[in-house]
Protein backbone atom coordinates (compact mmCIF):
# COMPACT_ATOMS: atom_id res chain seq x y z
CA UNK A 1 0.00 0.00 0.00
CA UNK A 2 2.86 2.81 1.35
CA UNK A 3 4.57 1.65 -2.26
CA UNK A 4 1.54 2.48 -4.10
CA UNK A 5 0.41 5.94 -2.30
CA UNK A 6 4.32 6.41 -2.90
CA UNK A 7 4.25 5.82 -6.87
CA UNK A 8 0.88 8.01 -6.85
CA UNK A 9 2.11 10.76 -5.25
CA UNK A 10 5.08 10.86 -7.89
CA UNK A 11 2.12 11.12 -10.91
CA UNK A 12 1.09 14.09 -9.12
CA UNK A 13 4.67 15.45 -9.01
CA UNK A 14 4.31 15.49 -13.44
CA UNK A 15 1.59 18.09 -13.81
CA UNK A 16 3.45 19.84 -16.59
CA UNK A 17 0.61 22.81 -17.05
CA UNK A 18 2.97 25.38 -15.98
CA UNK A 19 4.50 27.78 -18.39
CA UNK A 20 1.93 26.94 -20.96
CA UNK A 21 0.59 30.09 -22.56
CA UNK A 22 0.35 29.05 -26.25
CA UNK A 23 -3.57 29.02 -27.40
CA UNK A 24 -4.77 26.29 -30.05
CA UNK A 25 -5.24 27.95 -33.42
CA UNK A 26 -8.49 25.73 -33.41
CA UNK A 27 -10.49 23.64 -30.91
CA UNK A 28 -13.17 21.63 -29.91
CA UNK A 29 -15.32 17.95 -30.36
CA UNK A 30 -15.54 15.33 -32.96
CA UNK A 31 -18.19 13.15 -32.62
CA UNK A 32 -16.76 9.70 -32.96
CA UNK A 33 -18.03 5.87 -31.95
CA UNK A 34 -21.21 7.53 -29.62
CA UNK A 35 -19.24 9.99 -27.65
CA UNK A 36 -17.51 13.10 -27.80
CA UNK A 37 -13.26 13.77 -28.37
CA UNK A 38 -11.89 16.99 -27.55
CA UNK A 39 -9.06 17.77 -29.40
CA UNK A 40 -6.67 21.12 -30.39
CA UNK A 41 -4.54 21.91 -33.21
CA UNK A 42 -1.34 24.10 -32.85
CA UNK A 43 0.63 25.48 -36.03
CA UNK A 44 1.05 24.58 -39.81
CA UNK A 45 2.60 21.89 -41.86
CA UNK A 46 2.44 18.25 -41.80
CA UNK A 47 0.23 16.58 -39.17
CA UNK A 48 1.35 15.05 -35.72
CA UNK A 49 -1.25 13.88 -33.44
CA UNK A 50 -0.28 13.79 -29.76
CA UNK A 51 -1.91 10.98 -27.32
CA UNK A 52 -1.46 11.62 -23.39
CA UNK A 53 -0.89 9.71 -20.93
CA UNK A 54 -3.17 7.98 -17.77
CA UNK A 55 -5.83 11.13 -16.12
CA UNK A 56 -3.96 13.72 -17.99
CA UNK A 57 -4.83 16.45 -20.12
CA UNK A 58 -3.53 17.74 -22.92
CA UNK A 59 -1.38 20.72 -20.63
CA UNK A 60 -0.36 18.83 -17.83
CA UNK A 61 1.16 16.35 -20.56
CA UNK A 62 2.43 18.68 -23.27
CA UNK A 63 2.86 22.30 -22.18
CA UNK A 64 6.21 22.21 -22.32
CA UNK A 65 6.72 20.70 -25.92
CA UNK A 66 3.68 22.01 -27.86
CA UNK A 67 5.48 25.75 -28.32
CA UNK A 68 8.17 24.00 -30.23
CA UNK A 69 6.71 21.22 -31.97
CA UNK A 70 4.06 23.72 -33.06
CA UNK A 71 6.74 25.66 -35.27
CA UNK A 72 6.75 23.67 -38.30
CA UNK A 73 4.29 21.19 -37.19
CA UNK A 74 0.39 20.84 -37.66
CA UNK A 75 0.02 19.31 -34.40
CA UNK A 76 -3.51 18.06 -33.39
CA UNK A 77 -3.89 17.33 -29.16
CA UNK A 78 -6.41 14.89 -28.06
CA UNK A 79 -8.28 14.17 -25.26
CA UNK A 80 -9.31 10.70 -24.76
CA UNK A 81 -12.84 10.11 -23.11
CA UNK A 82 -13.71 11.28 -19.65
CA UNK A 83 -10.07 13.18 -20.03
CA UNK A 84 -10.00 16.53 -19.69
CA UNK A 85 -12.76 18.39 -21.56
CA UNK A 86 -14.07 15.18 -23.13
CA UNK A 87 -17.59 14.16 -21.63
CA UNK A 88 -17.39 11.71 -19.22
CA UNK A 89 -19.19 8.48 -20.71
CA UNK A 90 -19.98 5.05 -19.43
CA UNK A 91 -18.63 2.97 -22.46
CA UNK A 92 -16.81 0.66 -21.66
CA UNK A 93 -12.17 1.84 -22.22
CA UNK A 94 -10.24 0.23 -23.91
CA UNK A 95 -6.80 0.72 -26.17
CA UNK A 96 -8.37 -0.96 -28.67
CA UNK A 97 -11.86 1.70 -28.60
CA UNK A 98 -9.54 4.69 -27.72
CA UNK A 99 -7.38 3.97 -31.10
CA UNK A 100 -10.28 3.80 -33.29
CA UNK A 101 -11.44 7.24 -31.37
CA UNK A 102 -7.75 8.60 -32.82
CA UNK A 103 -8.67 7.54 -36.53
CA UNK A 104 -12.31 9.26 -36.10
CA UNK A 105 -11.39 12.42 -35.09
CA UNK A 106 -8.71 11.88 -37.93
CA UNK A 107 -11.62 11.60 -40.36
CA UNK A 108 -13.71 14.23 -39.10
CA UNK A 109 -10.27 17.03 -39.21
CA UNK A 110 -9.69 15.61 -42.72
CA UNK A 111 -6.62 14.64 -41.95
CA UNK A 112 -5.39 11.07 -43.94
CA UNK A 113 -2.38 10.31 -42.62
CA UNK A 114 -0.25 11.87 -39.82
CA UNK A 115 2.93 11.12 -37.65
CA UNK A 116 1.38 10.06 -34.35
CA UNK A 117 3.55 10.59 -30.39
CA UNK A 118 1.98 8.61 -27.30
CA UNK A 119 3.38 9.19 -23.76
CA UNK A 120 2.38 6.24 -21.63
CA UNK A 121 -1.04 5.22 -21.53
CA UNK A 122 -1.39 7.44 -24.92
CA UNK A 123 1.69 4.91 -26.30
CA UNK A 124 0.04 2.02 -25.66
CA UNK A 125 -2.80 3.55 -27.47
CA UNK A 126 -0.20 4.76 -30.42
CA UNK A 127 0.72 0.80 -30.97
CA UNK A 128 -2.96 -0.24 -31.07
CA UNK A 129 -3.79 2.67 -33.82
CA UNK A 130 -0.35 1.63 -35.83
CA UNK A 131 -1.41 -2.06 -35.66
CA UNK A 132 -5.58 -1.26 -36.51
CA UNK A 133 -5.09 2.03 -38.70
CA UNK A 134 -1.72 1.19 -40.28
CA UNK A 135 -2.56 3.33 -43.50
CA UNK A 136 -3.47 6.26 -41.43
CA UNK A 137 0.44 6.56 -39.93
CA UNK A 138 3.61 7.49 -41.17
CA UNK A 139 5.77 7.78 -38.39
CA UNK A 140 5.64 6.48 -34.56
CA UNK A 141 7.13 8.04 -31.48
CA UNK A 142 6.45 5.73 -28.00
CA UNK A 143 7.53 7.61 -24.87
CA UNK A 144 7.95 5.57 -22.03
CA UNK A 145 4.93 2.84 -22.76
CA UNK A 146 4.39 -0.75 -23.64
CA UNK A 147 2.06 -2.42 -25.87
CA UNK A 148 1.53 -5.19 -23.23
CA UNK A 149 1.06 -5.34 -19.78
CA UNK A 150 4.05 -7.70 -19.29
CA UNK A 151 5.76 -4.72 -20.77
CA UNK A 152 5.50 -3.03 -17.34
CA UNK A 153 7.78 -3.86 -14.78
CA UNK A 154 5.64 -5.72 -11.36
CA UNK A 155 5.97 -3.03 -9.04
CA UNK A 156 4.02 -0.71 -11.50
CA UNK A 157 0.99 -3.60 -12.53
CA UNK A 158 0.60 -4.13 -8.88
CA UNK A 159 0.40 -0.37 -7.97
CA UNK A 160 -2.62 0.07 -9.96
CA UNK A 161 -4.37 -2.46 -7.93
CA UNK A 162 -4.49 -0.54 -4.45
CA UNK A 163 -5.94 2.44 -6.25
CA UNK A 164 -8.57 4.60 -4.59
CA UNK A 165 -10.17 7.73 -4.99
CA UNK A 166 -9.13 9.07 -2.20
CA UNK A 167 -5.92 8.96 -3.13
CA UNK A 168 -6.50 11.13 -5.79
CA UNK A 169 -8.80 13.90 -4.47
CA UNK A 170 -7.92 17.32 -3.68
CA UNK A 171 -4.45 16.64 -5.38
CA UNK A 172 -3.19 18.87 -8.61
CA UNK A 173 -4.63 16.11 -10.92
CA UNK A 174 -8.27 16.97 -9.19
CA UNK A 175 -7.44 20.83 -10.13
CA UNK A 176 -6.60 20.05 -13.80
CA UNK A 177 -9.69 18.06 -13.94
CA UNK A 178 -11.92 20.29 -12.33
CA UNK A 179 -10.40 23.42 -14.69
CA UNK A 180 -11.59 21.78 -17.97
CA UNK A 181 -14.09 18.91 -17.71
CA UNK A 182 -17.30 20.21 -18.77
CA UNK A 183 -19.25 18.26 -15.82
CA UNK A 184 -16.74 18.07 -12.39
CA UNK A 185 -19.60 16.09 -10.81
CA UNK A 186 -18.03 12.99 -12.89
CA UNK A 187 -14.85 13.31 -11.24
CA UNK A 188 -15.45 10.13 -8.75
CA UNK A 189 -17.06 8.37 -11.65
CA UNK A 190 -14.05 8.75 -14.38
CA UNK A 191 -11.50 7.64 -11.71
CA UNK A 192 -13.56 3.99 -10.96
CA UNK A 193 -13.90 3.94 -14.77
CA UNK A 194 -10.06 4.40 -14.93
CA UNK A 195 -9.08 1.64 -12.17
CA UNK A 196 -11.30 -0.70 -14.04
CA UNK A 197 -9.01 0.13 -17.18
CA UNK A 198 -5.85 0.20 -15.58
CA UNK A 199 -6.40 -3.50 -14.37
CA UNK A 200 -7.53 -5.17 -17.43
CA UNK A 201 -4.51 -7.16 -18.83
CA UNK A 202 -3.88 -5.93 -22.48
CA UNK A 203 -2.05 -7.35 -24.93
CA UNK A 204 -1.60 -5.56 -29.38
CA UNK A 205 0.41 -8.87 -29.20
CA UNK A 206 3.81 -9.84 -30.51
CA UNK A 207 3.01 -10.71 -34.01
CA UNK A 208 1.15 -7.66 -34.53
CA UNK A 209 3.74 -5.31 -33.68
CA UNK A 210 6.37 -6.91 -36.02
CA UNK A 211 4.16 -6.21 -39.25
CA UNK A 212 4.39 -2.38 -38.28
CA UNK A 213 5.95 -0.90 -41.82
CA UNK A 214 6.19 2.44 -40.24
CA UNK A 215 9.15 3.87 -38.39
CA UNK A 216 9.11 3.63 -34.59
CA UNK A 217 10.96 6.13 -32.52
CA UNK A 218 11.19 4.23 -28.54
CA UNK A 219 12.37 7.00 -26.10
CA UNK A 220 12.16 5.53 -22.12
CA UNK A 221 14.06 6.61 -18.89
CA UNK A 222 16.67 4.05 -18.14
CA UNK A 223 14.92 3.33 -14.65
CA UNK A 224 11.03 3.84 -15.83
CA UNK A 225 9.18 1.50 -14.45
CA UNK A 226 9.07 -0.28 -18.14
CA UNK A 227 11.09 -3.96 -18.24
CA UNK A 228 14.08 -3.61 -20.14
CA UNK A 229 14.30 -6.82 -21.33
CA UNK A 230 10.59 -6.39 -22.74
CA UNK A 231 11.64 -3.24 -24.49
CA UNK A 232 14.77 -5.17 -26.19
CA UNK A 233 12.25 -7.76 -27.00
CA UNK A 234 10.37 -5.18 -29.16
CA UNK A 235 13.01 -2.54 -30.60
CA UNK A 236 14.16 -6.15 -31.83
CA UNK A 237 10.54 -7.20 -33.26
CA UNK A 238 10.70 -3.68 -35.02
CA UNK A 239 14.24 -4.77 -37.31
CA UNK A 240 16.30 -2.97 -34.24
CA UNK A 241 19.26 -4.60 -32.99
CA UNK A 242 21.03 -5.48 -35.63
CA UNK A 243 25.29 -5.06 -35.88
CA UNK A 244 24.78 -1.39 -37.38
CA UNK A 245 28.27 -2.07 -38.78
CA UNK A 246 27.85 -4.79 -40.71
CA UNK A 247 23.75 -4.66 -42.19
CA UNK A 248 21.69 -1.49 -42.92
CA UNK A 249 20.75 0.65 -40.11
CA UNK A 250 17.00 -0.42 -39.08
CA UNK A 251 14.10 2.31 -39.73
CA UNK A 252 13.35 2.63 -36.64
CA UNK A 253 15.47 3.87 -33.07
CA UNK A 254 15.21 3.24 -29.55
CA UNK A 255 16.67 6.27 -27.22
CA UNK A 256 17.31 5.10 -23.48
CA UNK A 257 17.70 8.67 -21.49
CA UNK A 258 20.04 8.20 -18.33
CA UNK A 259 19.18 9.11 -14.76
CA UNK A 260 15.17 9.05 -15.93
CA UNK A 261 11.99 7.75 -14.09
CA UNK A 262 8.72 7.77 -15.82
CA UNK A 263 7.80 11.06 -14.87
CA UNK A 264 10.81 12.71 -14.90
CA UNK A 265 11.18 11.78 -18.65
CA UNK A 266 8.61 14.24 -19.77
CA UNK A 267 10.19 16.86 -18.68
CA UNK A 268 13.38 16.85 -20.15
CA UNK A 269 11.99 18.79 -23.26
CA UNK A 270 15.36 19.45 -24.89
CA UNK A 271 16.26 16.05 -25.24
CA UNK A 272 12.80 14.81 -26.46
CA UNK A 273 12.84 17.51 -28.82
CA UNK A 274 15.93 17.20 -30.20
CA UNK A 275 15.18 12.74 -30.36
CA UNK A 276 11.62 13.80 -32.34
CA UNK A 277 12.34 16.49 -34.56
CA UNK A 278 15.84 14.48 -35.87
CA UNK A 279 13.45 11.70 -36.03
CA UNK A 280 10.28 13.03 -37.73
CA UNK A 281 12.60 14.56 -40.23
Amino acid sequence: MKKSIAFIAIIFAAILSNGQDLKPSTSGYAPVNGIKIYYEVYGEGKPLVLLHGAFYTIGMNWAQLLPELSKTRKVIAIEMQGHGHSPYSERKMSITTFASDVEKVMDYLKIDSADVAGYSMGGSVAYQFAVSSPKRLKKLIIISSTYKTSGWMPEINNAFKDFKPEFFNNTPLQVGYDAVAPDKTKWIKFLEQMFVFAKEPFDVGDANISKIAAPVLIIAGDNDGLDKIELAKTYKLLGGGVVGDMAPMPKSQLAIVPAQAHVSLMMQTATLLTYMNDFLK
